[in-house]
C-alpha cells in the first residue's frame, strides 16, 4: 500500500516555473502545488530527485519543516482537516539527472543541432517527473489542470504542453513561455522542448465536423520534409477516431515536437525523433508498408496512456498493450484486416514469455527483465480476445464502450477484466489471469483421427491459471470449426467432410502453443 503521507491528499492543481541554463544545464524554479486533504494530516510526501536541492518550502507564509529520504520529502504542516484546500510551494534548483538512453532511461537529453543550436528535451516515464520538478510522483493522482512556464536564453523556444497563453520578456536576455493543460494530465508527461523551431500547421476535422490545428514544431532545416512526412498524422488520427472517437485533447490540440530521442507521449506535445523515417527508424514494419511507427504509437498513446491511464507503475499494459494493439487497429483502417493480421503476426517473435505482464502495485515498479512482453504479448492478449469473442461487431463496440465510460481517468487492470466481463456476458477471469499473471502460455493439446470422410478431434487446454478455458479455431481448407476447450477436461468433436492433413490450429489469432498428440 502507498503511505498515508501519499494519499492524504489530493493535488489538484500544479503551477510550474523552470528557468533553464542550458550552458551549465542547470535548472531553477518552484512549483505550486493546489492539493485537497483527503483525510486529517500534519505530514505528507512529496518526490524529487536527490541531485536536485530544494531551498524552501512555504505554505500561507510559514516556511515548512521537511526530511528527504533519498526521493522523497516529508513535508510537516499544521494540522489540515480532511476537505479542506491549500496550496505550498516548493522553490528548488539544480543539475538534473542526463538521460543515459532516453527515453527508456529517463532524464534530461542536452544536445545540439547540426548548427551546435542547443537542442533539449526531457524523457521520465517509469523514472518519475521527480527527476526535475517537486511533485507527488505517483501515477494515481493527476492534476486537473496545469500551468507550465519555462524561461529559456533567446533565440531559442520553449515548446510545452497545452496551449501557449503567453510570451513574457525576462531579464538576462531570457524569454518565458507560458503554457497551460486544461485536461488532467500524468506527471512523466509534463514536458520542454528547447531549440531552434520553425512552426507549422494544418487543421484536422472530426467527423462531427468540428476543427482542431494539428502542430508541428521542428527544427528549420528539416521543415520541408517535415511538411511531407507529417501528412499521415491526419490519417492516423482519422483511424483511431474511427474506433474510439474524437481525440481526447481537444481544447489542448495536437502536436509534434522534434526532439534529440525517438519519440515519447508527451500529452498534446508528442516529442518526434524517427528521422522522418517509415517504421522504427526504418524497421519493425512489414517491407510493404510504409507509415512511421512513432507517430502511430505516440499518437495512440493519446488514448490509452495519457487519456485512460493506468494507476500504479506495475499494470503499464494498460498503456501499452492497447496502444500497441492500436497499431493493428491502424494497419486494418488503412490496409485491411488480413494486414492487420500480418502485422500482429510480424511482432510475435518478439515475445518472451519469461514473465508476468503485471508486477508489484505500490512499489513505483519498473524492473520487467528487459523483455516487451506489456508491449507485444499484451497486445497479443487484445488480438486474442477478439478472436476468442469471435463477434467483431461486439468487439469494437466493447472497445469504443471501454473508452467512453472510463476517458480521463485513471484505472486498475480489474476495471477491464470485469467491464469485459459484463459485456459480453462472459466470465473471462481466468483468460486474463493466464496472459496477465503466469509467464506462460496456454497450450492447446489436441488429437486428429480420420473417421471415414469425418475428423475426430479429441482436445483440452494444459495452462497455469486454474480453470482456463477460451474457444479456439481450427482451420480447414475452406472453413474453420470452433471448439471450446478447457483446462484439465479432455472433450471431443467432430469435423465433418474434412481430412487431417487440411486442418490446423489458427496460430495467426490466438496466443497459444500446440502440441499434437
Amino acid at each position: 500500500m502507498l503511505r498515508p503521507e501519499r494519499t492524504c491528499y489530493d493535488v489538484t492543481f500544479y503551477d510550474l516555473y523552470v528557468r533553464v541554463d542550458p550552458n551549465r544545464r542547470w535548472l531553477e524554479g518552484w512549483v505550486y502545488i493546489h492539493y485537497q486533504a483527503l483525510e486529517p494530516f500534519e505530514r505528507l510526501q512529496i518526490d524529487l530527485d536527490r541531485k536536485m536541492e530544494i531551498k524552501s518550502i512555504q505554505w500561507n507564509g510559514l516556511d515548512l519543516a521537511y526530511e528527504r529520504l533519498a526521493g522523497a520529502v516529508f513535508v510537516t504542516f499544521p494540522p489540515q482537516e480532511k476537505g479542506s484546500s491549500g496550496v505550498f510551494r516548493v522553490t528548488y534548483e539544480g543539475f538534473p539527472r542526463e538521460a543515459p538512453n532516453a527515453p527508456w532511461q529517463g532524464g534530461f537529453v542536452w544536445a545540439e543541432d547540426q548548427y551546435k543550436k542547443p537542442w533539449i528535451g526531457v524523457a521520465c516515464e517509469g523514472d518519475g517527473a521527480s527527476l526535475w520538478w517537486p511533485n507527488k510522483d505517483h501515477l494515481s493522482d493527476e492534476p486537473d489542470s496545469m500551468k507550465i512556464s519555462v524561461s529559456v536564453p533567446n533565440p531559442l523556444q520553449c515548446i510545452s504542453n497545452g496551449n501557449l497563453r503567453a510570451k513574457v520578456s525576462e531579464k538576462n536576455n531570457h524569454t518565458r513561455y507560458d503554457w497551460f493543460v486544461s485536461y488532467p494530465i500524468n506527471n512523466y508527461n509534463v514536458t520542454l522542448n528547447i531549440g531552434n523551431y520553425t512552426h507549422f500547421s494544418e487543421t484536422y476535422r472530426a467527423e462531427d465536423g468540428s476543427e482542431m490545428p494539428l502542430d508541428y514544431y521542428v527544427l528549420h532545416y528539416n521543415i520541408e520534409k517535415a511538411r511531407r512526412h507529417f501528412e499521415q498524422v491526419a490519417p492516423t488520427l482519422a483511424c483511431f477516431e474511427k474506433y474510439f472517437g474524437k481525440y481526447p485533447f481537444w481544447d489542448d490540440g495536437f502536436a509534434l515536437v522534434e526532439a534529440p530521442y525517438l519519440a515519447m507521449e508527451h500529452q498534446s506535445a508528442i516529442a518526434y525523433g524517427n528521422q522522418y523515417m517509415r517504421g522504427y527508424l526504418g524497421g519493425m514494419i512489414p517491407e510493404d508498408m510504409n507509415w512511421d511507427y512513432a507517430i502511430v504509437h505516440e499518437s495512440g498513446h493519446e488514448y490509452f496512456g495519457n487519456s485512460i491511464g493506468c494507476s500504479d507503475l506495475s499494470e503499464m499494459w494498460i498503456h501499452e498493450s492497447f496502444t500497441t494493439y492500436m497499431e493493428a487497429l491502424f494497419v486494418e483502417c488503412r490496409y485491411g484486416y488480413a494486414d492487420a493480421v500480418r502485422y500482429m503476426n510480424s511482432q510475435r517473435g518478439i515475445i518472451l514469455n519469461k514473465e508476468p505482464i503485471l508486477g508489484p502495485k505500490d512499489v513505483n515498479w519498473d524492473h520487467w527483465k528487459g523483455g516487451t512482453d506489456q508491449y507485444y504479448k499484451g497486445a497479443w492478449m487484445l488480438h486474442t480476445l477478439r478472436h476468442a469473442i469471435g463477434d467483431d461487431e461486439q468487439w469494437f463496440a466493447l472497445l469504443r464502450a471501454f473508452y467512453d465510460q472510463y476517458a480521463l481517468q485513471q484505472i486498475d487492470t480489474d476495471t477491464f477484466v470485469q467491464f469485459v466481463n459484463h459485456y459480453t456476458g462472459t466470465d473471462y477471469s481466468s483468460f486474463f489471469e493466464q496472459y496477465l499473471w503466469y509467464p506462460d502460455i496456454p497450450v492447446l493439446v489436441y488429437k486428429l483421427e480420420q473417421r471415414g470422410k469425418d475428423v475426430k478431434v479429441t482436445y483440452q487446454w494444459k495452462a497455469s491459471a486454474p480453470g482456463f478455458k477460451m474457444p479456439v479455431t481450427l482451420q480447414g481448407k475452406d472453413r474453420r470449426w470452433r471448439l471450446n476447450p478447457e483446462s484439465g477436461k479432455r472433450k471431443t468433436s467432430t469435423l465433418e467432410n474434412c481430412r487431417v492433413e487440411d486442418i490446423r490450429v489458427s496460430l495467426e489469432l490466438f496466443l497459444i502453443g500446440e502440441k499434437r498428440l
